[in-house]
């Protein structure tokens, strides 16, 4: 099976997580972002430009599973790929707190950067209790959350690197 394959049947598999069981176990609406988890994480391994296509396209299958605007999260999640790839080389891999500290810092900035296209369209909407009942769950599931899809998503990314250099 091509590496390719291997990474689309990952991301069909945390798609499916994210929009079939978990939105069982939700908070007012709020679960676990697995697709912006993932864009994060490829993004430290990879570097900015597979990234940001790793960010397009998980965040057009959001996009395509919330039904809103179409293509405001591949929006955000291409430029938050790519920014996490252009600090790829500044960071160790490795460690445990990268994901951990990244996915809080990704989160928040994809939240802000959502509300100001929100804004800007003319939505209005009151900033401190949607930070209350959005923001700090998301949080909290992005917590709990970032360390276990940043270890796969390492784990298989060093099993493809392998393979391709044997």
């Amino acid at each position: 099976m091509s590496n390719i394959i291997k990474w689309i049947v990952f991301v069909v598999v945390l798609y499916a997580l994210q929009t079939s069981f978990f939105p069982l176990m939700s908070y007012h609406g709020i679960s676990p972002d697995f697709m912006l988890l993932l864009t994060t994480s490829y993004a430290f391994l990879r570097g900015p430009e597979q990234g940001a296509m790793m960010g397009f396209a998980t965040g057009m299958l959001k996009d395509l599973a919330m039904g809103s605007f179409l293509g405001m999260h591949a929006f955000t999640h291409l430029l938050l790929g790519y920014l996490c790839g252009r600090l790829a080389n500044r960071v160790f891999k490795e460690q445990f707190f990268l994901p951990v500290f990244a996915s809080l810092a990704v989160t928040a900035a994809n939240y802000f950067i959502l509300a100001l296209l929100m804004v800007l369209l003319g939505y209005r909407f009151n900033p401190v209790s949607n930070v209350q009942y959005m923001l700090l769950p998301m949080l909290t599931y992005q917590l709990a959350f970032a360390y276990p899809v940043h270890y796969l998503t390492y784990n298989m990314d060093k099993k493809m690197r392998t393979q391709e250099t044997n």
